[in-house]
């Protein structure tokens, strides 16, 4: 068995994903109101969105910015507001990005 480069099992470790923290800032920001992990409801599936941002350069970026900054987003053929998390702590915002990206 091949044990991973130090520098490889260190960016794996400060990658890993808190899912119990992931998934407390869905409840808190209401995420659930719109999304799913599996299935479409207003908003893309959190695993329609991983699938479309998979290998892309920028995924994390993209899905962080989304997130943070309140876009106009298309439902019902209607333009809303897309509401941003309830946290401005960044290691959350992250961590809650890597575990949409994983699902």
């Amino acid at each position: 068995m091949r044990l991973p480069h130090r520098a490889q099992f260190a960016r794996h470790v400060a990658q890993a994903v808190d899912a119990d923290a992931a998934q407390a800032l869905i409840k808190k920001s209401d995420c659930g109101k719109c999304h799913a992990v599996d299935k479409k409801k207003d908003g893309p599936s959190f695993h329609e969105t991983a699938t479309k941002l998979k290998g892309k350069a920028g995924a994390e970026e993209e899905v962080f910015k989304h997130l943070t900054t309140s876009p106009k987003v298309k439902i019902d053929g209607k333009e809303e507001e897309h509401k941003a998390l309830k946290t401005k702590d960044d290691a959350e915002i992250r961590n809650l990005v890597r575990w949409i990206l994983s699902r």
